[in-house]
Formats: C-alpha cells, sequence, structure tokens
C-alpha cells in the first residue's frame, strides 16, 4: 500500500508541474523531470519515477480541462 501512495503522489507532482505547457514534449519532459524527483526524494527507482511522470505529463492534457 505503501507504494501506492509513492506513485500516487509522482503522478500528482508530475501532473501538476506539467498541466499547462504548449506541447506533449513539453509535458512529457516536465513530467519526467517532476517524477525523477520525486522518486529520488522517496528513495525509489528514479528512472522508473522519470517514465512514470513523463507519462502523466503526456497524458495529463487529456484527461483534464484545466489549460483548456
Amino acid at each position: 500500500m505503501r507504494t501506492f501512495f509513492k506513485i500516487a503522489g509522482v503522478f500528482a507532482v508530475a501532473g501538476t508541474l506539467a498541466a499547462c505547457e504548449g506541447t506533449d514534449i513539453e509535458r512529457g519532459a516536465l513530467g519526467a523531470v517532476g517524477g525523477a524527483l520525486t522518486a529520488e526524494v522517496l528513495g525509489t527507482n528514479v528512472a522508473g519515477g522519470a517514465l512514470i511522470g513523463g507519462a502523466a505529463g503526456v497524458l495529463c492534457d487529456d484527461l483534464t480541462t484545466v489549460c483548456r
């Protein structure tokens, strides 16, 4: 259960950082950085955090209508 909260935190940080950037590439890059930083702070796999954060960044505009 603890891992779930860590992964949810990565998604929350990456999605928040990347929500209002212009293109999917920009959002993905910011999400990857945010995910990697979050994983580092939580002491988990940084590459996995970057991968999850990047995916969240790319998909965040498809899931929300905040910046449209």
